[in-house]
């Protein structure tokens, strides 16, 4: 790596250069188709967005420690379009009362506008150009303003509320590319309504969104899935076209039948047409597989579903990069809010990398990011050669314990 100059300097602190990546035309269009600025005569819609950033990227537990650490920064809020940082109750009454919508509009149009940048790559061995994955992870709130899963406490006992984000991922750029978010308790098949795939797709998804009416619907439309079937689904076996006996040490698919499930649409009973797949994985657990598509191998089948886990890394990194366990407001706005600054956060650091052609790994450049969030320095370089270094030092009788310490350099 090169050593630190005066040429990595520039005249923007690294939070602005992240706010630069974010096209406003498409903000300010939102804004005014939800009237989110009407009656307001300070603290806009921007003006929110940035303190949200800011306070999601250094992962403040708090709005009061959001307003002060941008309170802190004096004169650099300048550079941010800020005259000066909100009170905490100006920001709060903000997140309580601005509809959420407008972070949702502009997250999803960002989706759209950085999707050119983002679809660089294809996964191996899969033959479907529009390759979607999608799940949901329960976020729990410490507080019952959404509706929770699980049963009501007896006694005196309260039950903790809970949302739910759905996600929508585009498994070749692994990037997400709709998004929802409902009361912990909604049922995950009731998502599949708002999806609106186009012909040609492939989705793959756990068996908690079994939808047979919804599996007939998708056959129609020419949009294939793979999914694994239920243990107590009743499966009428037509044929047999594929079977073999696998060695102990032996992994890959050793059945492949034709099924028959039945459901109800309109009072009627109706019959859906599947392959049903038999995988057993390198660990010796068995999988069934179940999907739509006549045309591709059972290997082929067995390979999709692997690449599931693509959407749980997406939640992995979110969970474990932003403070989602710490809410700014006790409000559902509030917190839907938040949640959506989060996902805006998450694609920006997406963006970054691909910008800055870094080969390093999410977390370390959340990291970076946020140790020189207020820092003149050049962004991409940050990113690009930046590196975290743990000096440790070794305890002897005289000397503190071991300490992990944090540099560029």
């Amino acid at each position: 790596m090169r050593k630190y100059t005066t040429k990595n300097l520039v005249g923007q602190p690294v939070f602005k250069q992240v706010m630069k990546i974010l096209p406003r035309e498409p903000f300010d269009i939102v804004v005014r188709r939800c009237g989110s600025d009407r009656y307001y005569k300070s603290f806009f819609s921007w003006d929110q967005l940035v303190v949200m950033l800011f306070g999601i990227f250094s992962r403040c537990d708090s709005m009061g420690e959001v307003c002060d650490g941008m309170r802190a920064l004096g004169g650099k809020l300048n550079y941010l379009g800020m005259d000066s940082a909100p009170s905490k109750s100006t920001a709060g009454d903000a997140l309580r009362d601005r509809n959420n919508e407008v972070f949702m509009r502009y997250y999803l149009a960002l989706i759209k506008y950085f999707k050119p940048l983002l679809s660089v790559s294809r996964k191996e061995k899969i033959s479907f150009e529009k390759f979607y994955a999608f799940d949901s992870t329960t976020i729990t709130l410490f507080s019952d303003v959404m509706k929770g899963v699980g049963r009501n406490p007896k006694g005196d006992g309260r039950k903790k509320g809970g949302l739910k984000v759905h996600m929508l991922t585009d498994v070749h750029a692994e990037t997400a590319v709709f998004a929802k978010i409902s009361e912990a308790k909604m049922h995950d098949k009731k998502f599949l309504q708002h999806l609106n795939p186009s012909r040609g797709s492939m989705l793959v998804f756990d068996k908690a969104y079994n939808y047979y009416r919804q599996f007939a619907e998708w056959t129609d439309e020419e949009v294939y899935f793979v999914c694994r079937l239920k243990d107590n689904a009743k499966a009428e076996v037509q044929e047999v076209p594929y079977e073999t006996t696998l060695g102990k040490e032996e992994h890959g698919v050793y059945r492949v039948e034709h099924i028959h499930l039945k459901y109800k649409k309109d009072n009627q009973e109706k019959t859906l047409c599947l392959r049903l797949v038999y995988y057993r994985d390198e660990r010796g657990r068995n999988y069934k597989f179940i999907t739509n598509s006549w045309g591709i191998a059972a290997e082929e089948v067995a390979l999709i579903y692997k690449y599931r886990w693509t959407i749980e890394t997406a939640f992995k990194k979110i969970k474990q990069n932003f403070q989602l366990h710490f809410f700014y407001s006790d409000t559902e706005n509030g917190i839907k809010t938040q949640v959506w600054c989060t996902l805006i956060a998450h694609l920006l650091l997406n963006v970054i990398r691909v910008l800055s052609k870094s080969r390093k790994a999410f977390s370390t450049v959340a990291a970076l990011i946020r140790i020189h969030l207020i820092s003149h320095l050049d962004m991409m370089w940050i990113v690009a050669e930046g590196r975290r270094t743990y000096t440790k030092h070794t305890a002897s009788r005289n000397k503190s314990p071991a300490t992990v310490q944090m540099s560029l350099f």
